[in-house]
């Protein structure tokens, strides 16, 4: 199992590496501390699994789920974060991650979890209640999800300005000019009808871009 870490915290990554590294049928073949960075590895490289932070810089771990499983159904997400609430476990899973685990888990149920994902099968930390498990694995196969009113890209926009990133840092990073980096502010600001920094900032960590 050829396997990629996601995390902003060296430390964790670290961690989890010689942890992980027992298993010898498993080969930790990259690491990123951001989404961006994790998305563009996964073109790459391929790899059968990814270790997937939510909260990352430059492109949080909901989006970079969601732009790698669209673009190859064949990697398989596993969450790793503090977070248990049943919000970020919706959007994750519909995001397309398999497995959902929190940071306390122990190693042994990190292990299950990538055996249970290999099997083509959900695995969702047993802290979590069999009903909202339930609940949630109904979501995300539901006709009925229309998605976010702002497409990826304004997302990713979105969660750069709230980051506080300048217009020019934000084209830069994202290799678009500066006019077209501000015709997405603009979209984003009126398909949300918020017209100040402070309103999107709001939205944009209410709506899990960004952890700020």
């Amino acid at each position: 199992m050829r396997l990629i870490l996601v995390d902003d915290h060296k430390i964790m990554r670290d961690g989890l590496r010689t942890l992980i590294e027992r298993q010898k049928d498993v080969e930790i073949v990259a690491e990123a501390e951001d989404g961006i960075t994790a998305v563009q590895l996964a073109r790459e490289l391929s790899p059968d699994f990814i270790i997937m932070d939510i909260s990352l810089p430059n492109l949080n771990g909901v989006d970079a789920t969601r732009k790698i499983t669209s673009e190859n159904p064949n990697i398989k997400v596993i969450a790793l974060t503090m977070y248990s609430d049943k919000w970020s476990l919706k959007k994750m899973l519909r995001a397309g991650a398999s497995g959902y685990l929190a940071k306390d888990c122990n190693y042994d149920e990190l292990i299950q979890a990538l055996h249970t994902v290999k099997a083509n099968n959900y695995y969702l930390s047993s802290g979590i209640a069999r009903t909202v498990i339930n609940e949630y694995i109904h979501l995300i196969k539901s006709s009925d999800y229309t998605g976010s009113v702002l497409t990826a890209r304004e997302r990713q926009v979105l969660q750069l300005i709230a980051e506080g990133k300048t217009t020019v840092e934000t084209a830069s990073m994202l290799n678009l000019s500066k006019k077209t980096v501000e015709a997405h502010r603009s979209q984003i600001m009126n398909k949300l009808g918020l017209y100040n920094l402070p309103e999107l900032v709001k939205y944009a960590v209410r709506e899990g871009l960004t952890s700020i």
